[in-house]
């Protein structure tokens, strides 16, 4: 069974429509896969599923979610935190939000460490150390002192890397990590997930809307439009083969950089009417 599996998941609005229509993928152990779409597609809502962290509006209406081989939605809530706790970690899209403005980093690394996994202070603070030397962040003593305004973007962002790793999880859920960072710290950050991936072996659900970051990051890919999965597939046949009408136009899409000066080809009308089409025939099915 893989690591992460995903049947089936419906996720709505209490009082609205549907998310997520029946997202069924999986996330084998030290594998990356992507989720692309545009926004409001559903990328985020799948980690969040997976992480029990929906929002109070929303909730899962069916399916399945088979995290380590235990089915999440089966189990109480109190259980299904510390299981998710000792399994899994969230890397954040923007760092500052993310981090409490009143507390020093230190606690913030170290406190989960210590409540969810019951490790020692002295335990926790040296391998929050650790991590933050393995993510390229200088003086680690000083920067587990400081506050979150003290520091820089890319520094707050590599803090909240070195967090989801503290805890050597077998499943991180990447939302969009780079986004609120410049395209020079993007680059920064992206090797050093890549790099914390492969050392550690560490499954990794990677959303994003950037197909380049799928390129140098994923091995699968799931694509997503209006809460829909249209292609399903590895990142090699996706680049060369795309299925879907929808891929297709989103790798058109995407700028070319060896050619600046070209212009940009937004995806045709014609595909976005048919692939809505094909959410709204999928409703009709599920409802009718």
């Amino acid at each position: 069974m893989s690591f992460l599996d995903i049947r089936g998941l419906s996720v709505r609005l209490k009082k609205g429509p549907a998310l997520l229509r029946r997202v069924s993928l999986q996330v084998q152990a030290a594998e990356v896969r992507g989720l692309v779409g545009e926004s409001g597609a559903g990328k985020s809502m799948i980690g969040k599923a997976v992480l029990g962290i929906l929002p109070p509006s929303v909730e899962v209406s069916e399916g399945e979610i088979f995290l380590d081989g235990v089915d999440l939605l089966r189990m109480a809530p109190s259980e299904r935190r510390r299981k998710i706790g000792a399994v899994a970690a969230l890397i954040p899209q923007d760092p500052l939000t993310a981090l409490n403005p009143s507390h020093r980093i230190g606690p913030q690394i170290t406190d989960r460490l210590v409540d969810i996994l019951g490790w020692t202070r002295a335990r926790a603070e040296a391998r929050a150390l650790e991590l933050l030397a393995e993510v390229q962040i200088p003086d680690p003593a000083r920067v587990m002192r400081s506050y979150p305004h003290e520091l820089s973007g890319g520094m707050r962002q590599r803090i909240l890397i070195a967090s989801a790793f503290a805890a050597e999880p077998k499943l991180i859920v990447a939302d969009e990590p780079t986004t609120a960072l410049d395209v020079t710290v993007q680059k920064q950050i992206l090797r050093l997930i890549a790099g914390m991936q492969a050392r550690h072996g560490t499954a990794l659900l990677f959303v994003t809307h950037d197909l380049g970051v799928v390129s140098k990051v994923c091995q699968k890919l799931s694509v997503l439009y209006s809460g829909l999965v249209v292609e399903d597939t590895s990142v090699a046949e996706f680049f060369t083969a795309p299925r879907h009408p929808y891929s297709a136009a989103l790798l058109a899409a995407t700028p070319k950089y060896t050619d600046p000066l070209a212009g940009l080809n937004p995806v045709p009308d014609a595909v976005i009417d048919a692939v809505r089409a094909e959410v709204a025939a999928f409703d009709r099915m599920r409802h009718g």
